[in-house]
């Protein structure tokens, strides 16, 4: 009985964790301009973040270690060292625009400027990262995450034409009007929000806090190829009533009291409360993630000691890049830069940075010294290589897209 509750909490905590501001603000403006037309992105982001997250989790598993633990050892240290600099740039960027977006959903509540409301959302994700046990911090998120629902309940509430936006999805096709080079852009971007780089990082590393063994590979497959999809269909929620309300009225997303407005249309008060809760856990869910993730990462690459398994002072370094790294976002967000603006940024350049992230996960998981008999087969590896094409391509077409369409205007 403790195994399946053990499945089941971690299905629910991945569902609830999968949704962040990058995939709120990007699914949202994706629905209100472009309907359901980009469908099938989510669809394939989310299969590519299942293929590479099973891979870091039986790693982690099989090997007691996580990503960067091996990655400057596998790789060597001038490539581990690529790797390193670009993935912690783009889950630095992503720490900013998650406490931004903590203190965003916040001001949606208590009308209190998110600028004043920063610096006490730095202190309290901070405060949680040095003390909150690393169990009760993903659940207890993951859990009040699951608010996010709300967005299917109000996607069902609207009634929209079901066929028709299945219809816009299989064709895959750009709404006539747009440009295709805005059109590719945003698709960037939304492939870029569902494959998030930190996502693979935590989970590993999650996995090495957790002690996961052989033995739990079942488990975290079932978390994985089942809470990841199902925190997909969210996404496509998200989008879906974006299309059904916002489309319609002409209406552009760029708060996000707009991204929840949808809610408020169909599910009244009550549900635009449950909403902002959610908004509030799953920002600050991602926050904690992103933040422990620059630390990992860090730590990992210059085999320092790291985690929330050990004590404060035996991770001196670990706490103290978390410390400087929140320190440092708050500085950014306190220039008044948008933080929608940010997280538009970061899931672009998230994109660019894929090939970087994944490919090492792909060639330590084929690595008999460290998985022995659970390397990799066929399947994973003949996904893994189409991915990391595809990840290429589309790390490739990012920047002069953002370039050439001006941030998608």
């Amino acid at each position: 009985m403790k195994k399946y509750l053990a499945v089941a909490l971690g299905i629910l905590t991945a569902i609830g964790g999968f949704v962040d501001i990058g995939d709120l603000v990007t699914n949202a403006v994706v629905g209100s301009r472009f309907g359901m037309s980009m469908g099938l992105v989510v669809v394939v982001g989310v299969l590519g973040i299942c293929v590479y997250a099973e891979m870091s989790g039986r790693v982690a598993a099989v090997s007691r270690r996580a990503t960067f633990d091996l990655v400057r050892e596998r790789l060597g240290p001038r490539l581990g060292m690529l790797n390193l600099t670009a993935s912690m740039l783009v889950t630095f960027l992503t720490f900013i625009a998650e406490i931004g977006g903590v203190a965003l959903s916040l001001e949606l509540v208590s009308s209190v400027s998110y600028l004043l409301l920063v610096p006490f959302v730095a202190f309290v994700v901070w405060l949680v990262l040095w003390r909150a046990k690393f169990s009760h911090m993903e659940n207890v998120l993951g859990l009040l995450g699951l608010c996010l629902i709300v967005f299917s309940v109000a996607l069902w509430q609207l009634g929209p034409d079901w066929g028709d936006y299945v219809s816009q999805a299989a064709r895959f096709a750009k709404p006539g009007g747009e440009k295709w080079t805005t059109w590719a852009y945003y698709a960037v971007a939304l492939f870029g929000a569902a494959m998030t780089p930190y996502e693979v990082f935590f989970f590993s590393s999650g996995g090495v806090e957790e002690k996961w063994t052989p033995e739990d590979l079942g488990v975290m497959r079932a978390n994985v190829f089942i809470g990841f999809p199902l925190g997909g269909l969210l996404s496509l929620s998200i989008a879906g009533v974006a299309t059904a309300v916002l489309l319609p009225q002409g209406i552009g997303v760029d708060s996000l009291g707009q991204v929840g407005l949808p809610v408020a249309v169909a599910l009244g008060k009550i549900g635009l409360a449950i909403l902002i809760v959610g908004f509030v856990a799953a920002t600050f869910g991602a926050a904690c993630e992103t933040g422990l993730s620059v630390g990992y990462s860090i730590a990992q690459y210059f085999g320092w000691q790291w985690g929330k398994y050990v004590t404060t002072r035996e991770a001196t370094r670990f706490h103290a890049m978390i410390l400087v790294s929140t320190l440092a976002a708050v500085a950014v967000l306190l220039t008044a830069v948008d933080p929608i603006l940010v997280t538009e940024a970061s899931v672009v350049f998230s994109a660019v940075a894929l090939p970087l992230t994944y490919f090492p996960i792909l060639v330590v998981a084929n690595d008999p010294d460290y998985l022995g008999e659970y390397v990799n087969g066929r399947l994973a590896n003949g996904l893994g290589l189409v991915y990391l094409v595809l990840l290429t391509v589309v790390a490739v077409a990012a920047l002069p897209l953002m370039v050439i369409t001006g941030m998608g205007a």
